[in-house]
């Protein structure tokens, strides 16, 4: 009968029971760099409302601004009409409520505490929330405000080169990004190579971006792919060249960062403390030459390549 090993040390097993192991804080594959975010120039407003003020568009037969001629004549006396109902932009409010059973809270906190990573991940999702809605809100979108002159439809379905130059056409007046799906943008790239032209790149906030015409295609999943379509967009940003904006509230109660806040809302009978995050947000397109699409994009043709 064979005799039992006769062991003179510590298992394994045994020393992990007294060891401390080193833990992560939770990992969320969900969260994005949001560059739309980054890339907008962001204005703040006033109770929550932007009014966009327009010029009249001339009228064929209007006075308009001549050149003073050499001979003494009376000259015509014009001015510049507005719009007499200006479009409101109300900022659009993305909330949650974060429950958090007080038991839980006080005995699990460390090495990190649970309120805290509870709530960062809770902001994560709210802020992947307003970057979806700035392209897809059916108000407010970019993707349901680009006006019909400024559509541009793929000539044989996958991006090519012309098709970006025939977008930046439309949207010439100071050009700031291209928005597309990373599916989009390696489309892209599969036809730049496949023409010899492949796309240079640059490095803006610490990461690498593809450009096109000196213009970065700037990646972001919230445009949608349907059917393995999708839409470019082309963006000319900020208020001083009357391009797109973004629009937030400063000073919110508990305010942890621009037009996000975090508010406690106390404990119920139940000991759960609940948290109220906030986040108010929108986005304006000051003139329809400010954003432009390439439609009908296919992400789905690859080419084959003599070796």
């Amino acid at each position: 009968m064979a005799t039992a090993e006769v062991r003179h040390t510590l298992t394994e097993q045994q020393a992990r029971q007294l060891a401390t192991v080193t833990k992560t804080v939770p990992m969320m594959e969900a969260i994005t760099p949001r560059w739309l975010i980054t890339f907008l120039s962001w204005v703040p407003v006033e109770a929550g409302v932007y009014r966009l003020n327009k010029v009249k568009p001339t009228r064929p037969g209007t006075r308009t601004i001549e050149c003073a001629p050499d001979e003494e004549i009376d000259l015509p006396e014009i001015y510049v009409d507005y719009e007499e109902k200006p479009r409101e932009y109300a900022l659009n409010a993305v909330t949650s409520v974060l429950d958090v059973q007080t038991r839980i809270s006080d005995l699990y906190r460390s090495p990190h505490d649970q309120i805290r990573e509870q709530l960062r991940l809770m902001i994560e999702k709210v802020k992947e929330r307003q970057e979806m809605a700035l392209l897809n809100n059916t108000e407010y979108g970019l993707l349901n405000n680009v006006a019909p002159e400024m559509k541009v439809k793929t000539r044989s379905g996958a991006p090519t080169p012309d098709d970006l130059d025939e977008l930046i056409a439309k949207v010439w007046k100071e050009p700031s990004f291209f928005l597309a799906h990373p599916r989009a943008i390696a489309a892209f790239g599969r036809e730049c190579t496949r023409r010899g032209v492949p796309p240079p790149t640059v490095t803006m906030f610490g990461s690498p971006f593809v450009t096109w015409r000196g213009i970065p295609l700037v990646p972001c999943n919230k445009l949608p792919i349907k059917a393995e379509t999708t839409d470019i967009l082309l963006l000319r940003t900020g208020e001083k060249k009357q391009g797109v904006i973004g629009l937030f509230q400063p000073g919110l109660p508990g305010e942890v960062s621009p037009s996000l806040s975090v508010r406690f809302m106390g404990i119920n009978h139940r000991a759960i403390a609940s948290y109220l995050i906030s986040l108010y947000c929108s986005i304006v397109v000051l003139t329809q030459d400010a954003l432009g699409v390439l439609e009908n994009v296919h992400v789905d043709k690859y080419h084959q390549y003599n070796k």
